[in-house]
C-alpha cells in the first residue's frame, strides 16, 4: 500500500457529457466534464480520471478537445482512457494534457501495446483498466473473476488476476480495478475482488465500482487498495471528496 491514499473522482463521458448508469447501462446525464473537473480540483481531489465510455463500442477515438479543456482547468494528475488503440493515440492524449493513459480493450487485443507504451513513455504513464466480474455461464477461470471489454458488454473468459499480473510484467504501472457487478449499485466495493487482486500484483491498485456511502471507503483500503475511485456519489452531491478524506482519516488511514 502507498503511504497516502488517493481519492479520485471519475468522469465517465459520452458525447461530451458526463454520464452515469448501473453496470454501464441506462446512462443518464451528470453534467459538463470541464465544470465537474474544475469543481473536484477545488474540492481537493488527488487525481482525476476521464473515461470515454462509448469510444470502444463506437469504434472511435477519445475526444481530444474535451481532454484538452479538462486538462486546462486542473493541476492534478489526469488519467484518460477509452478508445486508445495505438502508441500514437497515447502520444496524442499526452500532448493534450493527460498525465496517464488507461487502456483496456486494446491491450487485451494486443498485449504488445503495453510494452510499447511503457518503453516509450515509462510505466508511470500506463494504467490498466480491468473491468472484472464474477463468471457467468459454463466457462470457468481459475480465480472466478473474468475480464470484460466494451464497457462490460463483452465477456472475454480471461482470468482477471492472471491478466493483471501479466500486464504488470509487460510494463503497466497501475491497475484500475472496476467491479462490473458492483458498478453504480451503491452497495459497496467488491472487497473479495480487491483482496484477490492485491495478492497477485505489486503495483498500485485503484478500487472502483460500488461506492454508495462514506463507510464504504475504509474497507476498500484495508482490503488492499492504494486509491479509491467513485463517480455518481460525487456527481449527484451525495458526498464530497473532503467527507471521504475525513472518513478515511477517522479510520486511521493516511490521506493526501
Amino acid at each position: 500500500m502507498s503511504l497516502a491514499v488517493r481519492v479520485i473522482p471519475c468522469l465517465d463521458v459520452d458525447n461530451g457529457r458526463v454520464v452515469k448508469g448501473v453496470h454501464f447501462q441506462n446512462l443518464r446525464d451528470a453534467g459538463d466534464p470541464v465544470e465537474l473537473a474544475s469543481r473536484y480540483y477545488d474540492e481537493g481531489a488527488d487525481e482525476l480520471t476521464f473515461l470515454d465510455v462509448t469510444a470502444s463500442t463506437g469504434n472511435r477515438r477519445t475526444m481530444t478537445d474535451v481532454v484538452t479543456r479538462t486538462a486546462g482547468q486542473i493541476f492534478i494528475p489526469l488519467t484518460v482512457g477509452g478508445g486508445v488503440r495505438t502508441v500514437e493515440d497515447v502520444n496524442s492524449l499526452l500532448r493534450c494534457g493527460a498525465d496517464k493513459i488507461s487502456v483496456n480493450t486494446a491491450a487485451i487485443n494486443n498485449p504488445d501495446l503495453i510494452s510499447q507504451v511503457s518503453k516509450r513513455f515509462g510505466n508511470q504513464v500506463l494504467v490498466l483498466s480491468v473491468d472484472a466480474r464474477r463468471e457467468k455461464g459454463e466457462r470457468h477461470t481459475q480465480s472466478g473473476f473474468e475480464v470484460t471489454t466494451m464497457g462490460g458488454s463483452h465477456s472475454t473468459a480471461i482470468d482477471a488476476l492472471t491478466w493483471a499480473k501479466r500486464a504488470e510484467e509487460l510494463g503497466v504501472g497501475e491497475i484500475l480495478l472496476n467491479s462490473m457487478d458492483a458498478d453504480g449499485t451503491g452497495n459497496g466495493f467488491d472487497l473479495e475482488m480487491i483482496k484477490a487482486m492485491r495478492k497477485v500484483v505489486n503495483i498500485p491498485l485503484i478500487a472502483s465500482g460500488g461506492a454508495g456511502k462514506l463507510e464504504d471507503f475504509p474497507p476498500a483500503i484495508r482490503a488492499g487498495a492504494d486509491a479509491v475511485l467513485a463517480a455518481s456519489v460525487f456527481h449527484y452531491g451525495k458526498m464530497t471528496i473532503a467527507q471521504v478524506k475525513d472518513t478515511l482519516r477517522n479510520a486511521g488511514i493516511t490521506v493526501r
